[in-house]
């Protein structure tokens, strides 16, 4: 029963095909990242070039989300996903290119981090409007969001403890060579779907005048923006510690490569457990309550990480990091979509990718500045308070949302039209 509560989208073709193809082509991506950042800090020393390269990979998702978003409610969105990852898996390849040619490589590395950003601008809120195509099932898409965020962490589980090991033995360029082909896996899941559902385009408008519509909806509806500014929260803070591991990697608990392999592994193993755990959930009721306190726990186990100067301590620190950063993430992720009209879905999900990495650059780059002038971990500790009082502010208005909900879960049915008291707390 377990097992079958687990996989209950699995039951769709197409999504099984894709969360195989991104399965593979992830783990190169986290592999990618580790070596990127830990390459950098070997040659500079520096937690602001840190900060910089990872700002330059995400600002384009903070000043494009909103257009992408127009263009994934017009766009066919499968097409447009070949040609994104397509163009992910060139990038890769100039990557390697770039890291074993002489001269100067930092500056090349943070323009490619910018191509980079330019093309998960598009990709993001283009794979979160498809994931509704794959499985059509409405009662099947919670699983499915949280079995893709599996898929994800456990990437991330992977993906850093076998760059730690490949960075020893071979290098850097081992895992950007590994990454480059991991895309192959995900061009060719795409390639071999079919029966994909017809989509009826949107009326044909000005794009600024559906950019402000699509800001108008999601910011007018009090529970949207309020799931959205908690998650800007959240993700502006998380990315602003999540940079500054090589540091705490090399220069606090004294390890190399594979230390940074082993922290990164542990906020997996914490991830992943969540994503479990969301995807063995049948109904989106009670995800307001969960949101609110993986918010807040997650910014406590920032203070606790930013305190430890010892390995065995700090794992399991992130550990729960892991999970409540997933749980929360995924947890919004999830009433979003339960709670969005289908015509406006790709720009909604436009500023859940803005909310989510958009703000992740600023936070980098925060974080690397920050860490420069007081030390990273005066810097995380600041973050993780940060978080603790914007959990608190969304806890304040939770009964205020789940009456504003309840209407749209009686509407699909997740509410019969005549509740209990007990039933209508629940969100």
């Amino acid at each position: 029963m377990v097992v079958e509560s687990l996989g209950r989208a699995l039951v769709h073709r197409n999504y099984r095909l894709f969360l195989l193809g991104q399965g593979i082509s992830l783990v190169g991506t986290w592999m990618q990242q580790v070596a990127m950042s830990w390459l950098l800090y070997r040659l500079t020393a520096s937690p602001f070039l840190l900060g910089l390269i990872a700002f330059s990979s995400q600002i384009p998702s903070l000043l494009l989300s909103p257009l992408a978003g127009v263009a994934a409610d017009r766009w066919n969105r499968h097409r447009a996903l070949l040609v994104t990852q397509f163009l992910a898996m060139l990038q890769a390849v100039l990557v390697l290119i770039v890291v074993n040619s002489s001269g100067e490589i930092v500056w090349k590395l943070v323009g490619l981090g910018f191509f980079l950003g330019l093309i998960n601008a598009f990709d993001m809120p283009l794979r979160q409007s498809f994931l509704v195509e794959m499985v059509p099932d409405r009662e099947h898409l919670g699983n499915a969001i949280a079995l893709n965020s599996s898929i994800v962490n456990g990437a991330r589980l992977v993906g850093p403890s076998l760059a730690g090991l490949i960075i020893s033995a071979w290098g850097e360029s081992a895992c950007f060579l590994v990454n480059a082909i991991s895309y192959v896996a995900v061009l060719l899941a795409l390639l071999s779907m079919r029966d994909l559902p017809v989509r009826v385009r949107p009326p044909r408008g000005k794009v600024l005048e559906r950019l402000k519509e699509g800001f108008a909806y999601a910011f007018g509806f009090v529970p949207l923006r309020a799931l959205l500014m908690l998650l800007s929260v959240i993700s502006f803070m998380a990315m602003s510690t999540s940079v500054l591991i090589p540091v705490f990697a090399k220069d606090i608990l004294k390890g190399d490569a594979h230390t940074q392999g082993l922290l990164m592994g542990a906020s997996g193993i914490g991830a992943l457990t969540a994503a479990l755990y969301l995807a063995s959930r049948k109904s989106v009721l009670g995800l307001g309550r969960l949101i609110f306190l993986a918010a807040g726990f997650f910014g406590v186990s920032q203070i606790a990480f930013s305190f430890s100067s010892q390995l065995w301590i700090s794992l399991p620190i992130l550990i729960v990091s892991g999970f409540c950063m997933m749980l929360h993430m995924a947890a919004v992720n999830t009433l979003i979509h339960t709670i969005t009209e289908e015509d406006k879905r790709g720009r909604v999900m436009s500023l859940y990718a803005m909310s989510f990495t958009g703000v992740a650059p600023l936070g980098s780059l925060m974080g690397g500045v920050l860490a420069a002038q007081i030390g990273a971990p005066a810097s995380v500790r600041i973050s993780g308070g940060i978080c603790i009082i914007a959990a608190l502010l969304f806890g304040l208005k939770l009964p205020l949302l789940r009456k504003l909900v309840r209407p749209i879960y009686e509407q699909a049915g997740i509410l019969p039209k005549i509740v209990t008291a007990v039933s209508s707390i629940e969100t």
